[in-house]
């Protein structure tokens, strides 16, 4: 009896704290589908620009991700989303600093982001399952970034020119639908 009234009481704080934030996660969801847009269309950029471009798409990101998932700690995965915020942030600055580094190093330090943010999205869907309805969301996002790590290491180096902002468009569309869903369901969970 006494682990149902502790379920309840912890899905009852997760609700409120999730509902007190859900704008925050609103509004990271949607900056962040429209930089995925951004990326998707400018794929055919030189490759020095493709970097610096993609070295701000991360650093801003980033730093938008930090912020609100700052002002939301004690909601499900913080730890692994201020991990991917930091680095988002660090990725971003590393090729904004270095843009001449070559379009091959950024195709390698792009599959070390998408494998670590989808094993991260993945473990705290996993783990928070029970306490978010939007879970499923958070996994696909997740299992989209372990595919989009996947295609671009099968097509290196041939496809690291072109495929680069393409990918990268991609992942933030989907980070920013499955915010925006999560911020959706977070709202309706306060209602509850």
């Amino acid at each position: 009896m006494s682990n149902t009234t502790d379920f309840e009481s912890i899905r009852r704080q997760l609700a409120s704290t999730i509902h007190t934030h859900w704008k925050l996660f609103l509004a990271q969801g949607i900056v962040m589908m429209v930089l995925g847009f951004l990326a998707i269309a400018v794929p055919n950029l030189a490759t020095l620009a493709v970097e610096i471009f993609v070295g701000w798409l991360f650093f801003v990101g980033g730093i938008f991700r930090a912020v609100s998932v700052w002002h939301s700690r004690q909601a499900p995965g913080f730890a692994w989303s201020l991990l991917t915020a930091v680095l988002s942030i660090v990725l971003g600055l590393i090729l904004i600093l270095r843009p001449l580094e070559g379009v091959l190093t950024l195709t390698m330090i792009l599959v070390a982001f998408f494998l670590i943010e989808g094993i991260a999205s993945s473990i705290a869907a996993i783990e928070h399952r029970q306490h978010l309805r939007s879970w499923g969301w958070v996994l696909f996002s997740g299992v989209i970034d372990l595919l989009l790590a996947y295609l671009i290491w099968q097509g290196w180096p041939s496809s690291a020119s072109w495929a680069i902002g393409l990918l990268v468009g991609v992942n933030m569309l989907f980070l920013g639908l499955s915010l925006v869903m999560t911020a959706l369901a977070a709202r309706l969970m306060g209602n509850q």
